[in-house]
């Protein structure tokens, strides 16, 4: 599977990296390897993970097998994003 970025995507990886050392390998090794992936808005997809006391969510759609990156960020809340599986 190739990882495609956004201009936008790759823009706020760097800004990413420089506040909390986030690599562009992280971001690709996410979206190919999640913990998580969950609907967001408008259909798009978001991988995430667990990671620096919160959470690195990647928003991404699927095109011809490949994943297209659409942006990066990281939350604190994780409780607002972490979906917990229902026993």
């Amino acid at each position: 599977m190739k990882i495609i970025w956004t201009k936008h995507a790759e823009e706020r990886q760097k800004e990413w990296e420089k506040r909390l050392g986030i690599t562009r390998q992280e971001v690709e090794g996410l979206a190919r390897h999640s913990e998580q992936i969950v609907l967001g808005d408008m259909d798009v997809l978001v991988a995430q993970t667990k990671t620096r006391k919160g959470l690195l969510r990647v928003p991404f759609v699927e095109i011809e097998g490949n994943r297209k990156v659409l942006t990066i960020y990281w939350t604190s809340k994780v409780e607002r994003y972490w979906k917990e599986e229902k026993e």
